[in-house]
């Protein structure tokens, strides 16, 4: 048998640890990714200055062509789909996540809900032209599906599909859902509970592929790996929107199954930070141009704080009169879940801190889709401040959440425009530049 275990010549850490070790078979997948388009030999690595030029030749005498080379060649719309990866889809994930900010706003003004409607429409678009391009990828590339899943590092963002869901149904019950709709009010119940079953059999699925199919070093722990718990920890997030909305037989299910699936995906992601934790301590901070990522530890915290609010606040009232075996006082579960968002806060201003001087420190040079990850788990950490300052009733807090949901703005068209201009000079969807390698 193959030995898993192969490592890889790109750094992941400053320390130069290896980014990677796993199967055989992903290894073989990706040199065969380096070498389509054009029919050249594509180089990933640059080990030293000479190997960055752009004129060597292979063992068959075909130029190699540095990636990072201004002027590499152009290629073909197909051959760019077959590089289009399932990290897309934090493209509407992060859209979703503002149109959800932009209607927690504690500060509004005439037309904010209309624009927050703009922008819900607008990433229901983006979420169709991304899921035709991707269908589209599939069918030019047959063999492209499987591959995409199992491969060690774009699997991974196989869940950012799911997440981008979860902002959907959440954005549809704020914008689109009229509160005395019954048949609308029971359509999204529905989508809730089909969810939680592809979301659940998700994390029990990826994960039990990953152990059996890849071989990972602690010190090349990524955030990523914390994705596959993502989607199903979204559960409560979603639970915590439409339970207000629901009639009282189907609210108090609702949130005890959000509460367990979000206790479900928190506890697996303390368990990877965990791993985390030890990886930056054996190995060090990423390569910058992997730095973005840690932004993703703020997310797990952040949805916990705001999904335990969310759900205290759409018990309804007659749990606690008509209870006779607990004692379910709607107050005391209030106070309790504000407390735990606020030490849950505390977890996740860490982590943005930590991840935040991480990237000003060392600021990536290329853009990758993995800049979205400034956005998304970030979206999740203001709209916790934002419930948390509402609860205390807090205005100077509330003022303040204003000012980074500014600033989260700011982040987010920053991340636009690099991600329009990366697609026009072709610096993504090329080979070798995306998620469907080990590594950049």
């Amino acid at each position: 048998m193959a030995d898993r275990r192969y490592p890889q010549q790109q750094i992941w850490a400053d320390s130069n640890q290896s980014t990677r070790r796993n199967s055989m078979a992903s290894r073989d997948y990706d040199m065969n990714e380096k070498q389509k388009g054009l029919g050249l030999g594509y180089r990933t690595n640059a080990s030293s200055a000479a190997e960055s030029q752009s004129h060597h030749h292979d063992d068959h005498g075909q130029p190699h062509i540095d990636i990072n080379d201004p002027n590499r060649p152009k290629i073909g719309f197909r051959q760019r789909l077959h590089h289009f990866t399932w990290a897309w889809y934090t493209f509407p994930m992060s859209t979703g996540g503002l149109s959800l900010l932009i209607f927690a706003q504690p500060h509004t003004f005439n037309g904010l809900k209309s624009i927050g409607l703009v922008v819900y429409i607008i990433n229901l678009i983006i979420f169709t032209v991304i899921t035709s391009l991707m269908l589209t990828r599939f069918f030019l590339h047959p063999g492209d599906l499987t591959k995409s899943i199992k491969h060690p590092r774009e699997g991974f963002f196989f869940p950012t599909f799911l997440l981008s869901i979860a902002t959907i149904i959440t954005s549809t019950e704020r914008y689109a859902i009229p509160k005395h709709d019954t048949a609308l009010v029971w359509a999204i119940s529905g989508a809730f509970w089909a969810y939680l079953a592809v979301t659940i059999t998700l994390a029990v699925g990826q994960y039990s592929f990953v152990f059996a199919a890849h071989s990972f070093g602690l010190n090349t722990m990524m955030p990523t790996w914390i994705l596959p718990i993502f989607p199903v920890m979204l559960t409560g997030t979603i639970a915590s929107v439409i339970a207000n909305t629901q009639p009282d037989i189907a609210a108090v299910p609702i949130i005890i199954a959000g509460l367990t699936c979000q206790g479900l995906g928190f506890s697996v992601a303390i368990l990877m930070y965990a791993h985390m934790v030890g990886r930056l301590m054996s190995a060090g901070l990423p390569n910058r141009e992997h730095r973005p990522g840690l932004f993703m530890c703020v997310g797990p915290p952040a949805f916990t704080a705001l999904a335990v609010i969310g759900m205290a606040n759409g018990l309804p009232k007659s749990v606690s009169a008509n209870n006779e075996t607990l004692f379910l006082d709607t107050g005391v579960i209030r106070t309790i879940a504000l407390m735990s968002a606020v030490f849950l806060w505390a977890l996740s201003f860490w982590w943005f801190s930590i991840a935040l001087i991480a990237v000003i420190q060392s600021p990536p040079k290329y853009f990758h889709l993995g800049w979205w990850a400034m956005v998304f788990p970030n979206t999740g950490f203001v709209l916790a401040t934002i419930s948390i300052s509402k609860e205390l009733g807090s205005v100077p807090l509330q003022w303040v959440t204003t000012g980074m949901s500014v600033l989260l703005l700011l982040t987010f068209f920053f991340v636009l425009y690099h991600l329009v201009r990366a697609v026009i000079i072709q610096d993504i969807m090329y080979p070798g530049r995306d998620e469907d390698v080990e590594d950049h």
